[in-house]
């Protein structure tokens, strides 16, 4: 992702302040129109407290001037002296603003309509036979600037919603170093290292625990409230804060490479993949504003030389000019397209500020409109909707009860490496401690382990170990792997251990059943038997076992080409094997992915904990957002179109216009801030 070398802090020094032009096709600063400008919220709550004041200042003045222009028969110029300042004091910026983009040749922006609209209405006053517009041409700045401070607040709710995620960068490390602890910045932690973690404190860096034993609290990294149990040898990711007890973890990882760091890294460059809709707003906002502003020149010019050209000298151009002159400018007021440009990118923003609230990250608006499209999911098993963990399933004991079975099984796998010795030990978990005696383990390499426990020689292992050891054993028809138990020569039963279903894996197929998913597919490389068990147990509508990697990617191939046009295909995996068909999938989601690395890389969407039932609320974010926009482009569309007309035919006041684009720039966005909550 990044160069090891540049430390953390480095890349988030210098803030991006460019003018985002491209996102919102408007030049205020705001820092680019995705989370780069988290440390900037103090001067963000300045400005806006700067803006109110402003708009309140400006209001007084325009008041106080209405109400001397009516009180007293001023002269024209006098009375736009008066109006002038409210004017000036309210509208600097968006005058500045305009003036910039003419000199960087980034003429057609809403700050230069509404300029032009403006000063146009300021000038018409002194057109022969023309009524004053002043308190118009004040009023549109204010609101304006109204409109401003709505999205404003908006942008900053929407990152307010990814604070959390960047909360999780620790600013402090403890590190143990000739025998003392010093606090570092974390940056300067070096691979291998020991550092300290007390409760309370969030894990500055990747790592695995030397010592000590505590509960971790992850949820902002997965969105899972239960605490995860830690202890020696496991490994911790960085940003999860640790809750119960002192440990000490020796790193894995330097800071930039961090869990911490990568997740905020993904969310700050999710903005720069642009979602199809988004990238139309950009271009139809090149285009649509010279379109807007020739139509309004031909407006004021057009109509009065033909109106005076078919009166034949009964009214003049000079008459008719001032009231066409005004229509045009409404027309200008009105076809400024902040509310599409604003809006959009600001919903996308939104929804993807909402998923990571529950531990999904998605990487950019493009992945959320291909997730609004799926029609076809499908799952990696293991580690994805199995936990990928042996356990017992079942056991068959010939004579006796189940707990002698087990207890023999467990002593005999006490030193076993194997996850199946483990599983055992697991089900019997009083083996350490009941004082047997266990001598002469002997492994016998493809068999199983043969042990004296007690005074009984038990051999625990396959069909041939039991062939080796003369018992005569029987099939089971149970799915999964059996271990079989000898007592001295005599069949003693077998016991069933199988990887087991995660929790929700039920609930995450019938949800994409209810999303309208049609294809819900499995692919493992586990045998068919138990593929075909896991698939009747979710009810799938097909699976396929017993595939190696380069078969996976050659069935998604085939899924792909099977689909309907319109829908996408999404492919969910553990991310450790499945790089390569996660990158191949119309959009790839890594699952469980604290840590992985190839996952966090090649995943298009990163869901943070292990519930497959996340892909589903996945989903359906990016269905919501995605209807949001719909609604801010049709709605934004619909009332500009018909206030154009209006403006056109002459039936439209100013104040109509004004409505017509900031009033629903203000909807527009209150709307968009709806993505938020998902």
């Amino acid at each position: 992702m990044k160069n090891e070398e540049t430390p953390r802090d480095a890349h988030c020094e210098h803030h991006h302040h460019h003018h985002h032009g491209d996102c919102c096709g408007h030049g205020h600063h705001h820092g680019d129109c995705c989370g780069h400008d988290h440390h900037h919220h103090h001067e963000h709550d300045g400005s806006m407290r700067r803006q109110l004041l402003l708009i309140g200042l400006t209001a007084c003045l325009l008041v106080a001037a209405v109400i001397v222009e009516k009180t007293f028969a001023l002269p024209v110029w006098q009375l736009l002296i008066i109006y002038l300042v409210p004017y000036l004091l309210i509208g600097h910026d968006t005058l500045r603003e305009a003036i910039e983009g003419l000199l960087h040749g980034e003429a057609f922006n809403e700050h230069f309509l509404m300029s032009v609209a403006t000063i146009g209405a300021l000038c018409i006053g002194f057109l022969p036979g023309a009524e004053t517009q002043f308190p118009e041409a004040v009023f549109v700045m204010l609101f304006f600037q109204v409109g401003e401070l709505f999205e404003g607040y908006a942008e900053g709710k929407s990152r307010a919603s990814i604070a959390h995620l960047m909360d999780i960068r620790p600013d402090v490390a403890s590190v143990w170093r000739g025998g003392a602890e010093l606090a570092v910045s974390p940056a300067e932690v070096a691979v291998g290292e020991t550092i300290v973690v007390k409760p309370g404190e969030k894990i500055p860096l990747d790592g695995v625990v030397t010592d000590g034993v505590s509960a971790l609290n992850t949820v902002a990294l997965t969105g899972e409230s239960v605490p995860r149990q830690v202890g020696v040898g496991d490994e911790v990711a960085s940003g999860c804060v640790n809750l119960s007890g002192l440990i000490r973890v020796r790193t894995t990882k330097t800071f930039g490479e961090s869990t911490a760091s990568k997740i905020i890294e993904l969310v700050e460059h999710a903005g720069e993949h642009k979602s199809k809709s988004e990238t139309f707003i950009t271009r139809f906002a090149r285009i649509y504003t010279p379109v807007v502003v020739v139509a309004a020149v031909v407006l004021a010019v057009a109509p009065p030389l033909a109106i005076a050209a078919c009166a034949d000298g009964g009214t003049s151009f000079v008459a008719l000019f001032p009231e066409w002159l005004y229509r045009a400018l409404m027309f200008l007021v009105v076809s400024c397209p902040c509310a599409l440009v604003i809006s959009v990118p600001l919903t996308f923003f939104g929804g993807i500020g909402g998923a990571s609230r529950h531990g999904i990250l998605i990487k950019g608006a493009n992945y959320m409109d291909v997730l609004s499209k799926v029609g076809t999911v499908v799952f990696d098993k293991t580690g994805t909707l199995t936990r990928g963990q042996f356990a017992v399933e079942a056991i068959h004991p010939e004579h006796g009860g189940d707990n002698r079975l087990l207890h023999l099984a467990a002593h005999v796998e006490h030193f076993s490496t194997h996850p199946i010795g483990a599983a055992l030990r697991e089900a019997f978990p009083d083996e350490a401690t009941d004082g047997c005696r266990v001598s002469d383990v002997e492994e016998i390499a493809g068999q199983g382990i043969r042990a004296r426990v007690g005074g009984d020689v038990v051999c625990v292992g396959n069909t041939k170990m039991m062939d080796t050891a003369g018992a005569h054993w029987h099939e089971c028809t149970l799915p999964g792997t059996i271990i079989h138990v000898a007592i001295n020569g005599d069949y003693a039963g077998h016991i069933v251990i199988s990887d087991q279903l995660k929790d929700d894996s039920r609930e995450a197929v019938e949800q994409l059943k209810q999303l309208g998913v049609a294809r819900i597919v499995m692919l493992t490389g586990d045998r068919s038997e138990v593929a075909a068990r896991v698939a009747t147990r979710l009810q799938l509508t097909e699976h396929y076992a017993e595939l190696l990697p380069a078969d996976k990617l050659q069935h998604m191939e085939r899924l792909l080409a099977e689909q309907s046009a319109g829908s996408r295909l999404a492919f969910v995996g553990d991310g450790i094997n499945d790089a390569p068909v996660l990158a191949r999938a119309d959009v790839g989601v890594a699952m469980g992915a604290l840590g992985s690395d190839a996952a966090i890389e090649a995943a298009d969407v990163v869901i943070m904990d292990d519930q497959p039932s996340k892909v589903a609320r996945a989903i359906a974010v990016a269905r919501r957002t995605l209807a949001i926009a719909r609604q801010n482009v049709v709605f934004a569309i619909g009332v500009k179109v018909a206030v154009l007309l209006l403006a056109a035919c002459g039936a439209a006041t100013m104040w109509m216009a004004v409505f017509a684009d900031v009033g629903v720039t203000v909807l527009a966005v209150l709307n968009a801030m709806r993505a938020l909550r998902q």
